[in-house]
């Protein structure tokens, strides 16, 4: 190892680097103004430049690595065994021939609940256009319940995936919610969140419908699912 770098510091030195370090520093000096000298400057200069370029360019993709979809990545480690058990792993049993050709995590919500202690689930059918008819859900005022999903991800891995949810009642925004529900990998089960246990309201003023819209973002931002929805809030559940 030493006896390398001793030749690259004699490398370094050598008087053809020296002229080059000199006539950078003239030129970097406004000495360039010698018309006839300049052209010549300017060669050694630019040349020096280019190879110091493709070095940091090394440099870079040594430090960054390129970017891949994850289906090149499989393909590349196809043949080497242990690269590819360990990406297993990180990535569970994905279907190698079905992973996703493109960088975008890809989150579908496959189910919403609503629990409430002493009671069977409310299963709350989730449409395609994320605007489901006429009345979602009602809760009885004054009881517990939490809100339970689940949700896939498939394609790469999803960064700071959160649940936003707004609530109106008569044009006045009454609730705001937000919930961080995390980082996560691609797998083919799915993933299970119950959000904090939450109280409805009670009273004459509490019972009535309201508007809300939720929403699934992940860090970028990206939204993967948005409802928006009415529900009740009444003296009893609505009977099952």
């Amino acid at each position: 190892m030493g006896f390398v770098d001793e030749n690259k510091d004699r490398g370094e030195t050598s008087s053809e680097n020296k002229n080059l370090k000199e006539k950078q520093k003239m030129e970097q000096n406004g000495e360039e103004n010698k018309e006839d000298d300049h052209d010549h400057h300017h060669h050694h200069h630019q040349q020096h430049h280019h190879e110091e370029e493709d070095d940091d360019h090394h440099g870079n993709d040594l430090q960054l690595g390129p970017q891949y979809t994850l289906k090149e990545q499989l393909e590349k480690d196809k043949d080497d065994e242990s690269l590819r058990r360990w990406k297993e792993q990180l990535l569970g049993s994905v279907d190698f021939d079905n992973v996703g050709e493109t960088l975008e995590p890809e989150v579908k919500i496959v189910e919403l609940c609503i629990i409430s202690p002493g009671r069977s689930d409310i299963v709350l059918p989730i449409p395609e256009d994320g605007k489901p008819k006429g009345l979602w859900f009602t809760l009885k005022e004054g009881s517990r319940y939490n809100l339970k999903f689940s949700f896939n991800v498939s394609n790469n891995i999803v960064s700071g995936l959160k649940y936003t949810n707004t609530v109106w009642k008569t044009a006045i925004k009454v609730d705001n919610t937000k919930e961080m529900i995390g980082t996560f990998s691609p797998q083919p089960e799915a993933y299970t969140h119950v959000m904090p246990e939450e109280t409805t309201p009670s009273g004459m003023f509490a019972r009535g419908t309201y508007s809300a819209k939720s929403k699934f973002l992940d860090d970028d931002n990206k939204c993967y699912l948005e409802i928006n929805y009415t529900f009740d809030i009444r003296k009893e559940w609505a009977a099952t």
